[in-house]
């Protein structure tokens, strides 16, 4: 009967261990938040992959509303087109990745997304930093790279690639487009208007007209005061010639 009643005892210290188990628990909650990447196709220089991105939410005030991730060398922004992504939410460009956002989201909803690579580059892993702004203005870093194997408090996102398929090669960069000649050939000079151009001669030739008007009537006034003057020199000889024959007949 004294073992029967010695039973008992342990309860107290087995339940207050259990208790602190789940406090431990609920406080490391919010520390096991991460934002992770995965891909349709993890190896290098694979092309018009997908990759999903998760960032977990670790707010109990507000929801992710926007999230500004940094690319990793060798995929340029613009190579980076958004799949699928939370209602309403755009991508926009940046110089050195690109942001996405929205209506911020419900107050402890994940921010799931997924955007289409035109090529991965040729390394063994790629890192995505990614910034979290939550609708009450808080941000979340997941900038941090582990080294060594050492762990971080906010480890950035990080993809694992497998070697390239064999014959894989980079895509070779469009050239950039060859500037449209000019209708004006290089021989015309600036001033004078192209033969390919009928309104702008046409404007030339209106231009001009009053020009070669006011020629004419120039030309037309010097003629006419020359014809007065020798009019009136061969009035005045005939005159002169008249009176000096009327003189000695006299």
């Amino acid at each position: 009967m004294t073992g029967t009643h010695s039973l008992p005892r342990p309860r107290g210290p087995v339940l207050a261990a259990l208790g602190a188990l789940v406090l431990l628990g609920l406080s490391a909650g919010p520390a096991a938040a991460h934002a992770g990447v995965t891909a349709s196709d993890p190896r290098a220089l694979a092309e018009n992959v997908t990759l999903s991105f998760t960032s977990e939410a670790e707010s109990d005030s507000a929801g992710i509303a926007e999230l500004r991730v940094v690319l990793p060398k060798g995929i340029a922004p613009d190579a980076v087109t958004l799949k699928d992504a939370p209602e309403g939410w755009k991508l926009t460009a940046t110089p050195d990745g690109y942001s996405i956002g929205g209506t911020a989201l419900a107050t402890g909803t994940d921010a799931e997304y997924s955007i289409t690579v035109r090529q991965l580059p040729d390394e063994k892993s790629l890192v995505f930093k990614t910034l979290e702004t939550y609708g009450d203005g808080k941000v979340s870093r997941w900038i941090e790279v582990p080294k060594g194997g050492e762990k971080v408090d906010n480890p950035a996102p990080v993809l694992e690639l497998k070697a390239a398929a064999p014959g894989a090669e980079p895509i070779v960069p469009s050239p950039s487009p060859t500037p449209t000649p000019s209708a004006t050939p290089n021989t015309v000079p600036p001033e004078q208007p192209s033969a390919a151009d009928p309104t702008a001669l046409a404007a030339a030739s209106n231009a001009e007209a009053p020009a070669a008007k006011e020629t004419g009537r120039g030309t037309g006034t010097v003629l006419g005061v020359v014809a007065a003057v020798l009019v009136a020199a061969a009035v005045g000889a005939f005159w002169w010639l008249h009176r000096g024959q009327s003189r000695s007949r006299g």
